[in-house]
């Protein structure tokens, strides 16, 4: 009984979906390949493929050497903390959210191996950083891409508009950072050393990590995927073995959930009646159904009933935060560090934040 309860605690929004599932089931019964048709194939792709690159490239040593570098040159637990941060939301802006808690969160792990430093608040801002980052650029997150083709503005004008919303929610992010860690300096250990780096595996890796990327970015996933699977498996086959397959359970789930949340007759009457011509309206109803449905589904779903996309980026931009859901990147960060009690604690942090950032979203909206 007791490996069963560990689970459930471990395994918590995976339950949680399971459970949804089964209630929708039982109150609009679909027949299961239509479920299975609302999983987004590329997005699953994408996300294997990147599992698989992440643990090759951990298993070089690359991330522990990453680490050592870091903490020769940063001195403090708050100044490691704010450069991992600006860190993460500068690759956001270019490489979206997913990739770069890819990039960062492994650093992240290394480095708490190495000092006296809680990973779940660490891993908890850097979460949040990558979702406020992403905000600024049509190819920082998959909300942004497709507003940004819906709008059809520049890749100027977009950026310009999410621009004040960015600077807004990081300033915040920065003084969060600042007052969840200590300006005490960092101990490291006299013995810690730099373990060995496979030059030649994380070349390979690396190289294979860009070439992913871009096919992915041109919608050719599949066939990223394939190349990544042959190669590492020839070389590096524990790095297939040993990713997070649950993660990958879980967010085959949250398509079918959330999609079928969002294709319930009475969240598009709600979304009909809820005047969302008007910003300030669309931007809150886009902020609360991201806490339900998932920013990117919220912004799909109600593109079509307002008119004003900046108030809509604002509002699914805003609705990443708080609860976890809110985006997958969230779930990506809490499943790359499977640490005790990150689940509860990054609410603890995330909450409050979305409740600054809805604010601050709000008086933002009332000026475009």
């Amino acid at each position: 009984m007791r490996p069963v309860i560990a689970f459930i605690k471990r395994e918590a929004v995976l339950i949680v979906l399971l459970v949804a599932l089964i209630a929708l089931q039982a109150a609009h019964p679909q027949p299961w390949h239509a479920l299975a048709g609302m999983i987004d194939r590329e997005t699953m792709l994408t996300l294997g493929g990147l599992l698989v690159l992440t643990k090759a490239i951990e298993q070089t040593g690359a991330m522990n050497w990453a680490a050592h570098r870091l903490l020769h040159r940063v001195h403090s637990e708050r100044g490691l903390a704010i450069v991992l941060v600006l860190f993460a939301a500068g690759l956001s802006t270019v490489l979206t959210n997913d990739v770069a808690l890819f990039a960062v969160i492994p650093v992240a792990i290394s480095i708490q191996k190495l000092v006296e430093m809680s990973l779940r608040r660490l891993v908890s801002v850097i979460a949040l950083a990558v979702n406020a980052g992403s905000i600024l650029t049509p190819l920082g997150n998959p909300q942004n891409l497709f507003l940004w083709h819906a709008s059809g503005v520049s890749f100027g004008a977009f950026v310009w508009t999410l621009t004040p919303l960015t600077i807004a929610l990081m300033a915040g992010l920065l003084v969060l950072t600042a007052m969840l860690f200590k300006s005490c300096a960092l101990d490291i250990p006299d013995d810690a050393q730099s373990a060995p780096v496979d030059r030649a595996a994380l070349a390979r890796a690396a190289t294979l990590f860009v070439i992913f990327v871009v096919l992915a970015d041109l919608h050719h996933a599949a066939i990223g995927c394939a190349i990544v699977l042959v190669l590492i498996g020839l070389t590096r086959w524990r790095a297939i073995v040993e990713i997070d397959w649950l993660l990958l359970l879980v967010f085959a789930l949250m398509f079918v959930v959330l999609r079928s949340v969002a294709n319930l007759p009475i969240v598009h009457d709600a979304c009909t009646h809820a005047n969302l011509g008007e910003p300030l309206h669309a931007f809150f109803v886009a902020a609360i159904t991201s806490q339900v449905i998932s920013n990117v589904p919220a912004a799909i779903m109600l593109e079509s009933f307002t008119k004003t996309w900046q108030a809509l980026a604002y509002g699914v931009s805003v609705g990443g935060f708080g609860w976890c859901i809110g985006s997958l990147a969230n779930l990506i960060a809490m499943r790359l560090a499977p640490v005790k009690g990150l689940f509860w604690r990054f609410h603890v942090v995330s909450v409050p934040f979305f409740v600054f950032a809805l604010v601050v979203g709000a008086w933002l909206t009332r000026w475009i």
